[in-house]
């Protein structure tokens, strides 16, 4: 007979007797997206699934054999088991559940060390220490890898990240500028793309990067090939690396770009007909391409493109000296970024911009980071970002055509079939992209219209003819290009307004004094 079925005189089943172990132990909650967890009462403050090889139902038979001499739960019993932990967590509020990174109650920046017993560091503005336990709820995945402790105090972890790779200094600062805005969750990250020819290093410089703030076993994926791979890969990691990117279909052009500023997947619940599972997230996400043009116009405004040298044979490492190399160096980088993020955060509130680019809360960081480094970084990502969009337009068959058409003619209104009609796309087959009717027509144009604003043409899509079909009207004319925002009003003109502050060590709280 099995142990999950009751029988007069040999007490409760194995499936309530799963229930009470689990409950001697956990609490269960549901986080915001609907899924029940286990959090061990006198431990890591982890949630745990109940189900999956790293979740509950794992853990609970362990201990099931282990607490009744050898007997197994059988697969029925446990199943049970899970349905009633299942109603128990359904009980309460939904409750927030992180992943790598969370923001605490007052306010402080938490960041999951990834390690057993659950330590993480807290980020406040002026300081940062190491802490036992987390103050807020931690999920884990096994695409998932501990950080080491940071550390030493003092240590000169940005020389060391530089020396590991082959950039030059304007755009280490921007690399730098976004590796510290990769540890605030609460605003949108540009994608990190790596460009560069064969030799220069992307795929092992992007696996670096995302090892620092956020280490997996897989830091660099390859494409998806569908909208449900991508959503498992990016619910499972904080930051992703997409490596090797030549052409991205329109379908992943713009899941990353909702990936970027916040995204959700419903699907049909698991063993349901009725239930749905609701996936949101927003993500920290690298590419690496030899190709920018190949970038769609919408992606390409939410990109940071870094380009990386080529490495001469006589300064090139082995995969294992580098790994060793950056292994070393890990904790000391840590560190720096965390010093550094502690004085962003004492300047971050009082940064204000002049005018607000497409990533505006990302350039306000990078401002404040030129702030506490005397830097240049908003500049040059700003510069970079204009040289980016006109790269995308020229990339785009369909978009070039447009801009020679209102440089030749200067302002035009018409429909968007008489607009196709007057578009040569040259001799032979239509290229691949180019809009086959006048909606198709209408609705890239409107995708455009953010690049074509850079590049000096204005779109105005908000007109009607006048005859009794009252057909929508584009306007394209010619205007001056968007200005680059100026500094902040805040941003110091010549060095540093105070001296460089001795990097906060590990376990250290004394707060940043200017």
């Amino acid at each position: 007979m099995s142990p999950s079925t009751p029988t007069e005189g040999k007490g409760p089943s194995a499936a309530s007797r799963l229930v009470t172990l689990a409950r001697e132990r956990y609490t269960f909650v549901t986080s915001e997206d609907g899924r029940p967890y286990a959090v061990e009462l006198n431990g890591p403050n982890i949630a745990l699934p109940l189900r999956g090889r790293l979740g509950l139902r794992q853990k609970l038979a362990r201990r099931f054999a282990d607490t009744y001499d050898g007997d197994v739960a059988s697969q029925s019993a446990l199943a049970d088991a899970m349905t009633v932990l299942e109603g128990l967590a359904d009980e309460h509020d939904p409750v927030p559940v992180h992943l790598r990174v969370g923001t605490a109650p007052d306010g402080g920046i938490v960041i999951d060390l990834g390690t057993a017993d659950g330590r993480c560091a807290i980020v406040t503005p002026g300081a940062w220490h190491t802490a036992d336990r987390s103050p807020v709820l931690f999920r884990r995945s096994g695409a998932m890898a501990p950080m080491p402790v940071p550390g030493p105090a003092g240590g000169n972890g940005l020389t060391q990240l530089h020396a590991l790779l082959n950039m030059d200094e304007p755009a280490f600062r921007q690399l730098v500028g976004w590796l510290v805005a990769a540890w605030i969750p609460h605003i949108p990250h540009p994608v990190l793309t790596f460009k560069g020819e064969q030799g220069t290093g992307k795929s092992k410089t992007a696996a670096m990067v995302v090892n620092l703030i956020d280490p997996s076993p897989a830091a660099k994926r390859s494409q998806p090939r569908d909208i449900k791979t991508w959503a498992t890969q990016a619910f499972s990691s904080w930051a992703l690396c997409l490596d090797n990117i030549s052409v991205i279909p329109p379908w992943l052009s713009d899941t990353l770009c909702k990936a970027v500023t916040g995204d959700g997947i419903v699907d049909r619940a698991l063993y349901t007909d009725d239930d749905v599972v609701v996936l949101t997230f927003r993500r920290v996400l690298a590419m690496t391409t030899i190709d920018a043009g190949a970038l769609a116009g919408d992606l390409a405004e939410r990109l940071l493109m870094l380009g990386l040298e080529l490495i001469g044979e006589d300064r090139r490492r082995t995969e294992e000296e580098l790994d060793a190399a950056f292994e070393s160096a890990r904790p000391a980088v840590l560190a720096a970024l965390l010093d550094l993020l502690a004085r962003v955060l004492a300047v971050l509130p009082a940064v204000r911009l002049e005018s607000m680019p497409r990533m505006a809360d990302f350039a306000r960081v990078l401002a404040a980071v030129d702030q506490v480094q005397g830097w240049t970084t908003l500049a040059s990502y700003l510069a970079t970002s204009a040289n980016l969009a006109s790269d995308a337009l020229e990339g785009d068959a369909f978009g070039t055509a447009l801009a020679a058409f209102v440089e030749r003619h200067g302002t035009w209104t018409g429909t968007a079939g008489a607009l196709l009609e007057l578009l040569p796309w040259g001799e032979g087959l239509r290229p691949p992209g180019w809009p086959k009717d006048p909606t198709r027509t209408s609705g890239r144009i409107k995708r455009l219209a953010p690049l074509l604003r850079s590049v000096g043409i204005g779109v105005d899509d908000t007109q009607r003819s006048q005859d009794r079909h009252r057909s929508k009207l584009l306007t394209l004319t010619r205007i001056d290009p968007e200005p680059l925002p100026a500094p902040p009003a805040s941003a110091p003109t010549g060095p540093p307004a105070w001296p460089p502050v001795a990097p906060i060590g590990v376990g250290h709280t004394t707060p940043h004094q200017p």
